[in-house]
């Protein structure tokens, strides 16, 4: 069983920046894709960046490559979703997920994630 804890949202004004943070337990987040999305109200769930086991797998949508960074620090079992230049429209719940089967570190889709975050709410003020 794995359990995943986000946290790090808030309320911030455009421009701002926000560091998120998704820790786990077990070894399982050590070993396979963890990702990153958002849902905005009124809209489906959409990828915002994974990263494999091998940092090198690392993949962003791309409307949010050039702002998103994820990373991971394997020792605190815990992955980042760094947001800079913050926008209203990033207004959402930012949730982490991995899976219990391997998933390649380009997997885009919620469906392929079947261990989910409670999420942290991000709300951006114009």
């Amino acid at each position: 069983q794995v359990q995943l804890v986000e946290s790090g949202g808030g309320l911030v004004q455009a421009g701002g920046s926000l560091r998120l943070s998704c820790a786990a337990s077990g070894r399982l987040f050590l070993t396979n894709t963890v990702g990153w999305f958002r849902q905005a109200p009124g809209k489906a769930r959409e990828f915002v960046a994974s990263m494999g086991a091998d940092v090198r797998n690392t993949y962003y949508s791309d409307s949010m490559k050039d702002r998103f960074s994820i990373s991971r620090d394997n020792a605190k079992n815990t992955i980042y979703l760094q947001i800079n230049n913050l926008k209203p429209e990033d207004t959402a719940v930012y949730y982490c997920a991995t899976s219990s089967s391997f998933l390649t570190g380009g997997s885009q889709r919620p469906g392929q994630y079947n261990y989910w975050g409670q999420g942290t709410q991000v709300t951006v003020s114009s």
